[in-house]
């Protein structure tokens, strides 16, 4: 799984680290285990994914993570996501819709011993503004626009990274916050396909 992350682009050291660190397939549904270290997402029920391995290497990336940084995840889902960033960051927060999703991720991290994850079951879309501002902000679901509490939470110099688009076909941004009154610049990573973004500043439910 590594080797076909690197041969795809992504060169980050600890970002391969952690991808080859954690056990990916305790994160999947048990019946899909052997499928678990393959590169494509995966159902973990309520509708939502694990997204693909090269995604999770290449968002986690664009982040530019180090020992000191604090992240926002909006989107906990099944908690690889939020493993990889705990590898590397100094503090995680993730916020989750769906309490069963939630409860299931934060057993699995205190397992394997992931004591820098806080997660909270909330709206995503107006992100966790007790703990901001963020060096980084990464969003696992896709949304129309981007969401402005996000990058009101975001540091100066900080990186957000959000797939933005249509229902069926998004383009992965990284978002960089320029200074104090909220201007940004966006790079496009490539298009990507998620589960949509419910929310305030996401898609409402009956679109």
């Amino acid at each position: 799984m590594v080797e076909l992350i690197k041969s795809r682009g992504v060169r980050d050291p600890l970002v391969l680290q952690a991808m080859a660190k954690i056990p990916r397939h305790l994160f999947v549904p048990s019946h899909l285990r052997d499928e678990a270290y393959a590169d494509y997402p995966l159902a973990i029920g309520e509708g939502q994914t694990i997204s693909q391995p090269y995604i999770v290497a290449l968002m986690t990336e664009a982040l530019e993570l180090s020992s000191e940084s604090k992240v926002l995840e909006i989107g906990t889902g099944s908690g690889y996501q939020a493993a990889i960033l705990a590898e590397i960051a100094k503090e995680v927060y993730s916020v989750e819709r769906l309490p069963s999703l939630a409860e299931r991720a934060e057993e699995l991290l205190k397992q394997l011993g992931y004591n820098n994850v806080y997660i909270k079951v909330a709206n995503g879309t107006m992100g966790w503004p007790e703990h901001a501002p963020y060096d980084a902000i990464i969003v696992t679901a896709a949304a129309p626009s981007l969401p402005s509490p996000l990058l009101g939470q975001l540091k100066v110099g900080g990186r957000l990274v959000i797939p933005v688009g249509g229902a069926y076909s998004q383009e992965l941004l990284k978002v960089v916050k320029t200074d104090p009154h909220g201007n940004y610049t966006t790079r496009s990573l490539g298009g990507c396909v998620f589960v949509k973004l419910y929310g305030k500043y996401g898609w409402k439910k009956e679109e």
